[in-house]
């Protein structure tokens, strides 16, 4: 059968030169035919991508937890109604620079490593203030390193390496705060720290770490804390003595705890809680503290229009 005019552009180059057709041929047409029968409009690239949060979730999991794999976080999002396999996971990350979780658990940062130890860490010195009257006075004060939370345990005009470290306030305040859970307590490294207060640290099973000598940045905590007391409160008053200065700090230490934007914490206050975001609120006041010398300042829910009761009339 020879090549119709028609056929003659699909015809193999062998066909058109003897003008026949052979059985193959015709075979092959026949299975275009039918491919073109049952040819479907293509309907896109494969399955539909994933929802831009939930890649960003992945991610955010990846990065948080450098020793999860990929069925730990596979297990995770599904405990947070998100059904995707594993290996879209191995595809996320890749396309998104993060390696897989062994190499990502060994590019950990020093701060990532000191974070979690700062849980079970305390930071403690001494403190002077010199009076109106050029006495010194001494204050002990701890800080809680997790919450910066400061504590003001006790304040003497007697030299501490004098006198006994077992006070009230520290001994109360050590039963109160419970510190079996704290592992260690750091502090400065000097006379005035006897082997008295590693006694009474050690009575809650606290090991007490000693910096180095002429090493203050190794308390930097404590340090940058009496930085801020003394440019914030006591270099801004006239002390008179022991009991002055027990007020003013302990309300002071009260605003620190409470009322104060520190920026290790993300711009929060110690005693804030993290997982609560406030809204602007209509109305803004002031809280003096000391007399006017700090400022704290509050959300209040405005006030609804006052409406006076309509009091039904009496019969006649």
């Amino acid at each position: 059968m020879p090549c119709s005019p028609l056929s003659r552009g699909t015809c193999h180059p062998s066909y058109a030169a003897t003008g026949w057709v052979t059985p193959g041929a015709l075979l092959t047409w026949h299975r275009r035919l039918v491919r073109w029968k049952w040819r479907q409009p293509p309907t896109g690239p494969g399955r539909p991508p994933l929802a831009e949060e939930t890649v960003a979730l992945i991610q955010r999991l990846a990065r948080e937890n450098p020793t999860w794999g990929y069925v730990r976080i596979q297990g995770e999002l599904r405990r947070l109604g998100h059904w995707i396999a594993a290996a879209t996971f191995r595809r996320v990350l890749r396309r998104s620079g993060l390696p897989p979780a062994a190499q990502r658990a060994s590019q950990q940062t020093w701060r990532s490593f000191f974070r979690p130890q700062a849980h079970t860490l305390l930071a403690c010195d001494f403190m002077h203030v010199e009076t109106v009257f050029l006495k010194r006075l001494y204050v002990f004060f701890a800080m809680e390193i997790k919450t910066r939370r400061i504590h003001v345990l006790g304040v003497t005009a007697t030299p501490p390496a004098h006198e006994s470290p077992n006070s009230p306030a520290i001994c109360s305040w050590i039963s109160r705060r419970g510190l079996g859970a704290f592992g260690s307590s750091s502090v400065y490294r000097g006379s005035k720290f006897t082997d008295a207060f590693d006694a009474v640290f050690a009575g809650n099973g606290t090991t007490v770490i000693p910096t180095p000598p002429q090493s203050p940045l190794s308390n930097a905590f404590a340090e940058r804390w009496i930085r801020t007391a003394r440019a914030e409160c006591t270099d801004r008053l006239l002390i008179t003595g022991e009991r002055h200065l027990r007020a003013v700090l302990t309300t002071y230490a009260e605003h620190y705890n409470a009322g104060r934007a520190h920026r290790g914490l993300g711009l929060r206050a110690p005693d804030d809680d993290p997982n609560v975001i406030l809204l602007p609120a209509a109305a803004v006041r002031r809280r003096q503290v000391l007399g006017g010398l700090l400022n704290e300042y509050h959300t209040t829910s405005p006030r609804l229009p006052h409406r006076p009761q309509e009091t039904p009339s009496s019969a006649a």
